[in-house]
């Protein structure tokens, strides 16, 4: 690897034992031995400009019922969860939100903060009795402090549903799809995500292949 990586420091919980994982014809990639989070260092990084201009591509929309269908893996656990009538936050809702309907034709109250869509900063001043991110974090630049700054939304006893693809191992990761998309730099384990409850401190549920909720204890 070209990088230096005895200088580089786990962007999640600042451990400076990274190992190099994989290189393609973009980028490098490194793993955290500690939390397990394989990250893209910040020289590979695109500028905000560039990265809106692949986000801008996008064409969601509430009116698409096959990217209901794709949310629904991540509505249907979270709402189940939940009591009726709840506020939620969907963070990163993108744009064209739709979850946010989802959530709304169900009879909660949503607010949406995504910050180049929606970036109106009223929204981060509140507390939740749910978060979502969907297909989110694989874009955070700095998961310690983003990941924190959700977790920091809810109310005790809240719930932060995640939905993201896992890495699986070093095999499987070079021919991942996943990883060609250049906005994302930050690609997520199960190790990792127990890692993360356990730091929190949270309860940690697994469903299916790509969702995961963490749930606020509220006795802390």
């Amino acid at each position: 690897m070209e990088n230096d990586i005895s200088r580089i420091t786990c962007p999640l919980c600042s451990a400076d034992h990274v190992l190099p994982l994989h290189v393609d014809k973009w980028r490098e990639y490194v793993r955290c031995v500690a939390c397990q989070l394989t990250f893209v260092p910040s020289v590979f990084h695109l500028t905000p400009s560039d990265e809106k201009a692949v986000y801008d591509l996008h064409q969601n929309s509430p009116s698409d019922h096959r990217y209901r269908n794709f949310l629904s893996r991540l509505f249907e656990p979270v709402h189940g969860r939940i009591a009726a009538g709840s506020h939620g936050l969907d963070f990163g809702s993108g744009p064209g939100p739709t979850l946010s309907v989802m959530f709304e034709e169900a009879g909660h109250h949503m607010a949406i903060y995504d910050p180049y869509y929606a970036p109106e900063t009223a929204p981060l001043t509140l507390q939740y009795d749910f978060v979502t991110a969907s297909e989110v974090v694989e874009h955070f630049c700095n998961p310690g402090e983003e990941l924190c700054r959700l977790w920091s939304y809810l109310k005790p006893g809240g719930l932060l549903g995640i939905m993201t693809k896992l890495v699986l191992d070093r095999e499987a990761f070079a021919d991942w799809h996943y990883k060609n998309d250049r906005t994302h730099v930050s690609f997520f384990s199960r190790e990792t995500f127990a890692w993360l409850a356990e730091d929190w401190n949270a309860e940690l549920v697994f469903v299916g292949d790509d969702v995961m909720l963490l749930r606020h204890r509220a006795d802390v």
